[in-house]
């Protein structure tokens, strides 16, 4: 799918992994270590929903996004630990479930340069599982 191959540009310790830029993330098609993280899909934005009753902590996926609330797309990211700042400001789509000691061995970045991971780590094959 869309998200396979696709590298966490964005990793900082004891905060959160942020992966999804399908455009310029692919380590297999057009990597661009200094690109990723600034693009997006081809398909419209998301609009925002913000949640008062559900709070960021670990496991937590929610939707990375520019500083309009409604411009979230394909970049997400994992929550290594709590982050009530978040809470109410950005979109939350899951949680992980099981793994999660393998989020937190995925390669950290330099904190000096905001997470940025030179030869970051990679979703190799990503499967959306969902309530029914």
């Amino acid at each position: 799918g869309a998200y396979d191959n696709v590298a966490f540009h964005r990793v900082i310790d004891g905060f959160m992994a942020q992966t999804g830029d399908v455009k310029f993330g692919n380590m297999k098609k057009g990597f661009s270590a200094e690109a990723a993280g600034t693009g997006g899909s081809d398909l419209p934005d998301l609009p925002a929903e913000f949640s008062q009753t559900e709070h960021y902590k670990r496991g937590v996926v929610g939707m990375a996004r520019s500083q309009d609330p409604n411009s979230a797309n394909s970049q997400f990211f994992i929550m290594f630990a709590p982050a009530p700042p978040l809470d109410g400001q950005y979109t939350i789509v899951g949680n992980v479930v099981s793994g999660m000691e393998l989020v937190d061995q995925i390669k950290k970045g330099d904190q000096a340069d905001n997470g940025t991971v030179t030869d970051p780590d990679r979703m190799i094959k990503v499967r959306i599982a969902a309530d029914k």
